[in-house]
């Protein structure tokens, strides 16, 4: 079923947070088919920080939340996604009126994969009703559901819009995604959607803001520019513990979240920490390798059995710390790793921008799944859509006023 009026060029935001939870990143873009290949171009894009407050309740919320903490969040978090599609649109000088639909991917505050026969399940925040009631724009949102519900993993859901925007006929690509968890899509040289293999590395930032988080007592959020890993000493024997984790031998489909890369095991680097004697700098070095070490065995387990990698296409908040991507490099040497900047995709927005394509994709009724990287059974549609209401202007609510306290919640 088709719930767009058909038109050459589209006009769309898309919103994402990862799960560092700090900001959410929204890009405005005009999305354009082109036979069985898409145009997306990038008119504007801002980063729209999370209140620190409500940032703190998110990043409790997945070990002590409380169904009214769950609740109150939820709309919480629906306002500052709205107002971070206000203000790239503000950015842009573009109205409202002006824009067709937003994709919203949510906060996720928990992600439990199937496992065996046990299915499994996954939560994102964002209430989409009020990104659509501020905005006046219709907004489609919580994409993972529907894979869960046919038997995949609910992730990753980049390797769709990998698969359109990056596939070569004659190279075959790894499109490695770097944010608070890594994960890679493999393009075989000429390959259909149905070859396509997509998986969760393990750890990209998480671990490593995790522990800077700690270290500072909250002062920083981020190894900046990669300046604290560049002057420590990676530990070899703490990245050998770290690596015995069972998720890197998994094998795919697989995802992963901050329940396993998360506080639990900034708990464990901090106490090894200790007992080994290492500075604040050693950790963070370790930490950083330990992604480089994750994303480069990933490739040798499971990507070059099936053909090689030619080209790695590097994107996320992660490709933007230079000590990172130089001990990629070397790892993966001779391998050229690039920037999806020099495809005309800034590395920050890659994530936004996909939700605003698979946003097309359900108002256009089709599938965006991909069940060889989900392990899903079938492809399906993806997302819930929420008709918008017109232009109403900019939002006058602030999110603040809904972290105050449980007083006004009860039964009904």
């Amino acid at each position: 079923m088709l719930y767009l009026q058909p038109k050459e060029t589209y006009r769309a935001v898309g919103l994402m947070s990862g799960t560092s939870a700090d900001a959410v990143d929204a890009a405005l873009v005009e999305i354009k088919a082109e036979g069985e290949r898409v145009q997306v171009r990038l008119m504007a894009f801002a980063a729209y920080p999370f209140p620190p407050a409500l940032r703190e309740e998110v990043l409790a919320l997945g070990e002590c939340g409380t169904t009214a903490a769950v609740c109150r969040l939820n709309f919480a978090l629906g306002e500052v996604f709205a107002a971070a599609a206000l203000a790239v649109l503000e950015r842009a000088k573009v109205a409202p009126s002006e824009v067709d639909f937003i994709g919203s991917h949510g906060q996720t505050v928990y992600h439990c994969p199937p496992v065996g026969n046990k299915p499994g399940s996954t939560l994102q925040l964002g209430e989409p009703s009020v990104i659509a009631e501020r905005t006046g724009i219709t907004t489609v949102a919580e994409f993972r559901y529907r894979d869960l519900a046919a038997g995949g993993q609910g992730a990753p859901l980049v390797p769709y819009v990998d698969w359109l925007l990056f596939r070569d006929p004659g190279k075959s690509r790894a499109v490695q995604n770097i944010g608070g968890i890594a994960n890679v899509t493999y393009l075989p040289a000429g390959g259909g959607l149905e070859e396509v293999l997509a998986f969760d590395t393990g750890p990209g930032n998480m671990l490593i803001d995790g522990l800077v988080r700690a270290l500072t007592q909250g002062q920083e959020t981020c190894d900046w520019n990669g300046r604290q890993a560049a002057r420590g000493r990676v530990e070899p024997g703490l990245l050998r513990e770290l690596l015995a984790h069972p998720f890197f031998a998994q094998v795919p489909p697989k995802s992963t979240g901050r329940e396993a890369f998360g506080e639990p095991m900034v708990t464990q680097m901090l106490a090894e920490g200790r007992r080994r004697g290492l500075k604040a700098d050693d950790l963070i070095a370790t930490a950083t390798a330990l992604t480089v070490e994750t994303i480069a065995q990933s490739y040798e387990r499971f990507l070059l059995p099936r053909g090689p990698v030619e080209e790695v296409i590097l994107s996320g908040g992660g490709a933007a710390n230079p000590t990172l991507r130089r001990m990629l490099k070397a790892r993966l040497g001779p391998i050229p790793v690039r920037l999806s900047d020099e495809f005309g995709l800034p590395s920050e927005t890659k994530e936004a921008l996909v939700f605003a394509v698979l946003a097309w994709e359900t108002l256009r009724g089709r599938p965006s799944n991909v069940p060889s990287a989900t392990g899903a059974k079938r492809p399906v549609v993806l997302g819930k859509i929420v008709p918008g209401t017109g232009n109403l202007g900019v939002n006058e609510i602030s999110p603040q006023w809904l972290l105050t306290g449980e007083k006004n919640c009860g039964m009904i």
